[in-house]
């Protein structure tokens, strides 16, 4: 029946609270604003980085709209983590935590290598080593204890999948539509 006081709404049988719903859009609100400035420098990398890609995969090379707006918004992400780390830490130890930050970068960067192949006179590899590079930032932000920025980078990262996966398909079909 719901707790006295709290107004419910039942919608195929289930009853959410509205302020249970308010709080909730609080606290996005309180991150959005926190964290707003950090997301139009992610947006502006992604942006800037799959356009990039446009070219490059329109000019048929291997590294197009994914790998090189992963890397770029992976960047981005890694100049913020430093940026906000450099923040807390200040005045609080002599431990520099982004010195850790760096080692992680070339270790991942080493991983990426090894994910990078040639197969039949083509480069295989490319986007999943940006992936796994992006990845490793989203890990970082977690461990700094900076998870709206880590759960940002994770989805803009899927919304560069899913926009390529869109961009892909259509190109497949008007080459199939050209083949006919």
């Amino acid at each position: 029946m719901g707790c006295k006081g709290i107004k419910t709404i039942s919608k195929t049988g289930k009853r959410l609270s509205f302020l249970y719903i308010i709080h909730i859009v609080e606290i996005m609100e309180n991150l959005i604003g926190d964290y707003a400035h950090h997301a139009l420098k992610l947006l502006v990398a992604l942006g800037l980085g799959m356009l990039m890609g446009f070219e490059r995969q329109k000019s048929g090379k291997t590294a197009g709209i994914k790998t090189h707006g992963l890397v770029s918004m992976g960047s981005a992400m890694y100049v913020i983590i430093s940026i906000i780390i450099s923040e807390m830490f200040i005045k609080a130890t002599i431990f520099d935590p982004l010195r850790v930050a760096s080692h992680i970068i070339v270790g991942v960067g080493f991983i990426g290598g090894g994910a990078i192949f040639i197969k039949e006179k083509a480069i295989n590899g490319l986007t999943t080593a940006a992936n796994l590079w992006v990845a490793a930032g989203i890990g970082m932000a977690v461990g700094f204890g900076i998870y709206p920025l880590a759960i940002l980078v994770a989805l803009m990262s899927l919304l560069v999948f899913l926009i390529s996966g869109i961009i892909e398909r259509r190109k497949a079909r008007k080459d199939h539509e050209n083949l006919s």
